[in-house]
């Protein structure tokens, strides 16, 4: 296999073509894919079908291409942000511009998963999805702001008119919202296998229809991720801050991950602790060993993560039983 690195921003790609150590830039548009794919066909002429584009699933910056290959029937491996951090970690590549992240991306063909490497295909309800999701997100954030504002404003004791002008607001940014969650919802009972991956999340006692759609897209958006990478793309994953014997600060969340994630699924932890036996025990085992409130917290969100994606994958449904040892519960008989 012949690996191309491509490392996309938003109006820009930078190719790596290890045939003839080529650097190209070109725009990140259809028409460029196209000119680049057929200077590729020139170079590697019989052997075009053993090439491989290599590139980070970056959401909508990578969509164009992701669908370019596709439509062409080009091979690609899409490693997940975090894997192709860790790969540049792994072969000590310190230095960071958009010409070596190419340069490491046609290394990191080595490390792929030979069920990784395929033409990529699009289901038109997944894809979907994803596009309400981005447009979900953009009125939570709308939310989230206004809120602040009408908190700041109310503090100083402001407008009352504008108070009751972005309380308005927010009520129909609210209702915006649940209408999109219902929209996702419809297009999940399209599908008889996301119905069932759904159905699998939402057995987990505590995760209501916004948990079970916001974790559904979390994982058909990482598809190759695994339980370790799936809790660092949600920002979940644990940072310390340590540095010889004069620094050392409390380990902290990476919070690298969509904000989205980590707010909706705060939520499906608190009802899981009031919900759910398994995880109610695990909190209350955390905070007796010690543990802070946010931190026991955050440890039931990951664990929430964990199970969900294991049943994401089986299609099984959640089971009490399966769990009862990872969460400290003895099952009375």
């Amino acid at each position: 296999m012949y690996s191309i690195g491509l490392d996309i921003s938003k109006s820009s790609v930078n190719v790596y073509v290890p045939l003839g150590k080529l650097d190209l830039e070109i725009a990140n548009t259809d028409k460029a894919f196209k000119s680049l794919y057929s200077k590729l066909k020139k170079l590697y002429k019989k052997e075009i079908e053993k090439v491989v584009f290599v590139f980070e699933s970056t959401g909508s910056y990578s969509a164009l291409l992701y669908r370019f290959c596709a439509q062409k029937g080009i091979m690609a491996y899409m490693p997940n942000p975090k894997q192709a951090r860790n790969f540049a970690k792994a072969i000590a590549q310190r230095n960071k511009s958009d010409k070596i992240d190419a340069r490491v991306l046609s290394e990191a063909i080595v490390v792929a998963k030979e069920n990784e490497i395929k033409v990529p295909t699009i289901d038109p309800l997944v894809e979907e999805i994803k596009e309400f999701m981005v447009y979900y997100r953009l009125k939570v954030k709308q939310r989230t702001q206004l809120s602040n504002h009408l908190e700041s404003l109310s503090t100083k004791e402001g407008s009352k008119t504008l108070c009751r002008t972005i309380k308005a607001e927010i009520k129909a940014l609210k209702k915006s919202e649940d209408k999109i969650i219902e929209q996702v919802y419809a297009i999940i009972e399209k599908s008889k296998n996301l119905k069932e991956k759904y159905n699998a999340i939402t057995s987990i006692d505590g995760i209501g229809k916004i948990g079970g759609i916001v974790m559904l897209h979390l994982f058909i958006k990482y598809p190759h991720a695994n339980q370790r990478q799936i809790v660092s793309l949600a920002g979940l994953d644990p940072v310390m801050r340590e540095s010889g014997t004069s620094i050392k600060g409390q380990t902290r969340i990476s919070k690298a991950g969509n904000r989205l994630y980590r707010g909706t699924l705060f939520m499906a932890a608190m009802a899981s602790t009031k919900h759910n036996e398994k995880m109610k025990a695990f909190y209350e085992r955390l905070k007796a060993n010690g543990k802070h409130t946010t931190q026991a917290q955050i440890a039931v969100i990951r664990k929430l993560i964990v199970v969900a994606h294991s049943l994401y994958k089986s299609g099984e449904v959640y089971n009490k039983n399966r769990y009862k040892i990872s969460t400290g519960v003895q099952l009375k008989a």
